[in-house]
């Protein structure tokens, strides 16, 4: 069997298989204009179906690294999404493929209505509205939120945002899910609907998370950020004791 030696020291199998992919990073930096650097060197892969959880403290580059994956921020290094590189004039194209949910719902739910707000996205990809709202409707059923179509979102508790939230990034077919902090403002209730959602869902999925139980409970893989570099890459659990990774310690 071959594959790539990872920072963690075991062997990350996938385009040596005849399995591409979707997502490669080579030898990513980032520097914010302050000076500070946020990336110094990352390389990642995301296989076809997996859910990774990316660990590390704040500041560890986290956000940064996945603010790339469909060009919201600009770096140094090679990135590709689904075999595109991401680069300015595919970012329509990688935009449709990676769906990013934001760690507060209410960055992302802004139109009078919950459908409406789910209907946004698929307006945008040149949808009729008619057919904009069958699909809305569609991806609003798949998280168990389709009685609620006509709600305004306000009126929604934190876990039925964050539902309507992934409904809104579903309705534009993406391929993969990249999640900020998904568990956050969610009572153990909301976490445990979130959790059973999430595992239903066929695409591959980054998960930037404190949480430690809820990435154990997901994740196929655990990476490690600190000072901009994965230093650590493996199964969540044993990732989570090599670095003491605690969550009543750090969040």
């Amino acid at each position: 069997m071959r594959g790539r030696r990872t920072a963690a020291g075991g062997l990350a199998v996938g385009s040596d298989l005849g399995m591409r992919p979707v997502i490669a990073v080579r030898d990513l930096h980032y520097r914010y204009e302050d000076g500070t650097v946020a990336l110094a060197g990352v390389d990642f892969e995301l296989q076809p179906g997996e859910t990774v959880a990316l660990f590390g403290a704040n500041g560890s580059g986290k956000t940064t690294f996945v603010l790339h994956l469909n060009g919201l921020l600009e770096g140094r290094g090679s990135i590709e999404v689904c075999g595109m590189p991401v680069k300015k004039e595919n970012l329509k194209q990688v935009r449709q493929k990676v769906g990013m949910v934001f760690q507060d719902p209410d960055d992302q739910l802004f139109m009078p209505s919950i459908l409406e707000d789910v209907a946004f996205g698929a307006l945008n990809l040149g949808l009729p509205p008619e057919q904009a709202a069958e699909r809305a409707r569609a991806a609003l059923a798949k998280v168990g939120m389709l009685d609620s179509h006509d709600k305004a979102p306000y009126h929604l508790s934190a876990g039925q945002k964050k539902r309507v939230a992934i409904a809104g990034v579903l309705v534009m077919a993406p391929e993969i899910l990249v999640l900020d902090e998904p568990t956050t403002f969610l009572d153990p209730p909301g976490q445990r609907v979130l959790t059973a959602l999430l595992r239903e869902l066929p695409q591959s999925k980054l998960i930037v998370t404190h949480d430690v139980e809820f990435a154990r409970s997901l994740a196929t893989r655990a990476v490690f950020f600190e000072k901009g570099r994965i230093v650590g890459e493996g199964p969540a659990g044993r990732i989570i004791e090599q670095f003491q990774w605690d969550q009543k310690q750090y969040v």
